[in-house]
């Protein structure tokens, strides 16, 4: 699924795998790096509800988005993080693996892609 992210004016396009209940769970969980998928999580309401990474043994970027796509709040997240949440409720969160494929989208809300 194409999602257009709206960033300081810029629209990002982002190509994202939405995914079921089960993978709410799992989500890049003992994923490889390079073959890991953009993941799409949508909510029914808006939430705020923390993520965590235990299990992921790469960074990613988190986005947390409105029901406009509009980014809320983003930032890198470590492997092995306990809680993440962002300040405000969202209803939309997409995780980006950060790898080659992705680079591009990292340097443009990010600043750097390592």
């Amino acid at each position: 699924m194409i999602i257009f992210l709206k960033f300081r004016n810029k629209k990002i396009k982002v190509n994202a795998r939405e995914v079921s209940f089960f993978g709410k769970i799992i989500g890049l969980m003992f994923s490889r790096r390079e073959k890991a998928k953009n993941l799409l999580f949508k909510f029914s309401k808006s939430v705020n509800t923390p993520i965590h990474s235990w299990f992921v043994f790469y960074p990613f970027l988190a986005i947390w988005l409105d029901k406009k796509n509009k980014i809320i709040e983003y930032k890198k997240v470590k492997p092995f993080s306990f809680s993440i949440k962002p300040r405000r409720e969202f209803k939309k969160l997409i995780e980006i693996p950060i790898n080659k494929r992705n680079a591009k989208v990292v340097k443009t809300l990010d600043g750097k892609t390592d």
